[in-house]
């Protein structure tokens, strides 16, 4: 099946993507949707440049949209809709349990008329970050929730900016087991350098790490470049 994937550039994305090319699948586009207002993807923080960096030594074509906060649906239709017509019939997503995101995906995807592909879907999380390493993808955190609205402490700000492995499961299980091993509830995303998927590695220059405070709590962020 021809299909395009809702790439965010992070782990999950980036696995579904493969798990569906290893189904057989081809993927013809990666989809990935930036904020109007900081051209950069929501609360990954990744600039929109990183982005097209991954879909150049992926060697696959990167449709990029703008979005705003009240109207994600329709231009997200929008811009899916626009590549239906060079063989599109399927989209992959990246998500593992959430219901009610897996639930708006089909219903969008039914009234696109395309098959919604959800590759990780009721997988163990942390079998989903054992195979993402072990099929030699390298990704790097990028930004994690420091303190919730309620102050619940997540993630340390020394983990911002390094690479995802098996010393920093080891961190999640011992220090933080109420926070999701793949960070599925939010708690922290990252951005895919290299991997089976690609030609050759993106190359990040890694700037310092800011604080922010958001509606959803207080956050750290990789700035990157």
């Amino acid at each position: 099946m021809k299909i395009a994937v809702s790439w965010s550039g992070g782990k999950d994305s980036c696995l579904a993507c493969y798990k569906a090319i290893k189904m057989g699948h081809s993927v013809l586009n990666l989809v990935n949707f930036i904020s109007d207002d900081r051209k950069r993807v929501r609360f990954h923080n990744i600039p929109a440049d990183l982005i097209y960096k991954q879909s150049e030594n992926i060697n696959i074509s990167l449709l990029q949209q703008e979005t705003g906060p009240d109207n994600y649906e329709i231009l997200f239709k929008e811009a899916v809709r626009s590549i239906i017509p060079h063989g599109i019939q399927g989209m992959v997503f990246g998500d593992i349990y959430l219901q009610g995101h897996k639930q708006w995906v089909i219903r969008v995807c039914k009234e696109m008329g395309i098959e919604a592909i959800e590759p990780l879907w009721g997988i163990r999380t942390e079998d989903i970050l054992d195979e993402f390493i072990k099929s030699g993808f390298e990704s790097i955190i990028i930004s994690a929730r420091a303190e919730d609205k309620h102050g619940h402490y997540g993630i340390a700000k020394e983990w911002v900016g390094r690479k995802v492995d098996y010393d920093f499961i080891n961190y999640l299980k011992t220090e933080k087991p109420y926070i999701d091993i793949c960070g599925e509830g939010g708690e922290y995303h990252t951005f895919v350098v290299n991997g089976p998927l690609f030609k050759k590695p993106v190359v990040v220059n890694k700037c310092q790490v800011i604080e922010r405070d958001t509606p959803y709590g207080k956050w750290y962020f990789l700035d990157m470049t």
